[in-house]
């Protein structure tokens, strides 16, 4: 009997290990989940957002913007479909500078930079002014997320500025810090209002020192009442006649007064500054949506913020009214807080030092109801006494039942630190 020849067993080389991945930045382990949570808030509809900086959808003029949009379209095809200017398209800068002028201040395209969003600014800014580790920012305090969140990959130092302090003095705030950062109309997170004496002494400092200052500026048309105060840039620009060339960088956005869609803001700054940015912008998006840029000037030049401007001011008065009486019923014997004359939000802070807003949110969004914690505000993350809540996404029902909701999150969570 004939025998087959053994065969040797298959022995197939072993998968070599696969290399490790060099590791993500450092600075995305510092960086912050609140704004992704509340943006996922949105989606759902059981859940009330008080969380986020949102405007009411019902106020956007959707018919004249598809308008504008398919007239921009088939008649400004190169400016709206192609390559555009870095800088931003001419006319739209040319507007945006008549606009800003006053007979103090003088401003030409060389002062204007059109942004992919108010927070493309503040990149820019970053880029342009932050050398990596290296550089100090004086910022208002509490300060806005988003700006901690554009600069935090360059990893700076923060020197807090307390507007409301006593005792503060803006030239010691503002010397040797690379800029300084404020939002003197209705701050977010505060809603403080920047009255004009203080206003002054910052302009004061800036040219004094040499420091640029930001002026961040998305709630200035959100007066509820009382009349606009002048504007940082208006009082730098009153300083010094002939084009400005002073120590204010000012952004705007059409995020508030028209749609946040768009995401078309603005810079205006000395020419110097403007050159910079563009510079910076070049290596960020290389031009910012020429349709979303068009749309934009045809809205301005029909004045369609302006039309809207008065539906706008009367619902947002009226849900802040709901949301601080909801607050005065329900919240009253937990939180200190002002009623803001106008912006976006209420800033609240906690009465017993056991209540941690952190912790707070979470028994917040399992009562269905999401609200932005204090340490998110803070570059350093120490402050878990506080809260902000806004006040102009949902109707007064619904800011109400928010509330309500939020007062039971209270107990839960006070009830646990028991």
């Amino acid at each position: 009997m004939s025998s087959q020849p053994q065969r040797a067993p298959r022995t197939d080389p072993m998968p070599a290990p696969e290399a490790s991945r060099p590791g993500f930045a450092r600075w995305l382990s510092q960086s912050n989940d609140v704004t992704s949570v509340f943006l996922a808030a949105g989606q759902n509809p059981d859940l009330i957002n008080l969380a986020g900086g949102l405007p009411e959808p019902a106020l956007w003029p959707v018919d004249e913007l598809a308008e504008l949009a398919a007239e921009a379209v088939r008649n400004h095809p190169v400016e709206t479909l192609a390559y555009g200017p870095i800088p931003g398209l001419p006319a739209l800068r040319d507007l945006i500078a008549a606009r800003f002028s006053t007979p103090t201040l003088r401003l030409g395209r060389e002062n204007v930079l059109i942004a992919t969003s108010g927070m493309q600014a503040l990149e820019l800014v970053g880029k342009v002014l932050l050398e990596p580790g290296a550089t100090t920012i004086a910022a208002q305090s509490p300060a806005y997320l988003g700006a901690l969140d554009a600069w935090r990959p360059r990893d700076p130092e923060y020197r807090p500025m307390r507007l409301e302090d006593a005792g503060f003095d803006p030239v010691t705030a503002l010397a040797g810090a690379q800029f300084a950062y404020t939002v003197p109309n209705f701050s977010n997170p505060s809603g403080r209002l920047v009255p004009l004496a203080q206003r002054q002494a910052l302009v004061d400092a800036a040219h004094e020192t040499g420091t640029w200052l930001i002026e961040d500026d998305p709630y200035g048309v959100l007066y509820y009442e009382g009349a606009p105060l002048p504007r940082l840039l208006d009082l730098s620009g009153a300083r010094k006649p002939g084009t400005y060339d002073g120590p204010v960088v000012y952004m705007g956005t059409l995020s508030k007064e028209l749609t946040p869609g768009l995401r078309i803001g603005w810079i205006i700054a000395a020419p110097e500054m403007i050159a910079a940015l563009a510079a910076a912008k070049q290596g960020s998006d290389m031009c910012s949506s020429g349709l979303g840029q068009m749309i934009a000037l045809r809205a301005f030049e029909r004045d369609i913020p302006g039309r809207i401007l008065p539906d706008i001011l009367a619902t947002y008065r009226a849900r802040r009214d709901a949301l601080c009486a909801a607050m005065h019923e329900h919240l009253g014997e937990y939180l200190d807080w002002q009623h803001p004359s106008g912006g976006m939000f209420v800033w609240a802070r906690a009465r017993d030092p056991r209540l941690d807003t952190d912790r707070l949110l979470a028994h917040a969004l399992a009562h269905g109801v999401c609200i932005s914690p204090s340490s998110v505000f803070d570059p350093e993350g120490l402050d878990r006494g506080a809260m902000r809540i806004n006040f102009t996404l949902n109707a007064p029902e619904r800011l109400a039942e928010g509330v309500r909701r939020l007062a039971s999150a209270i107990q839960a969570t006070l009830a646990e630190r028991s």
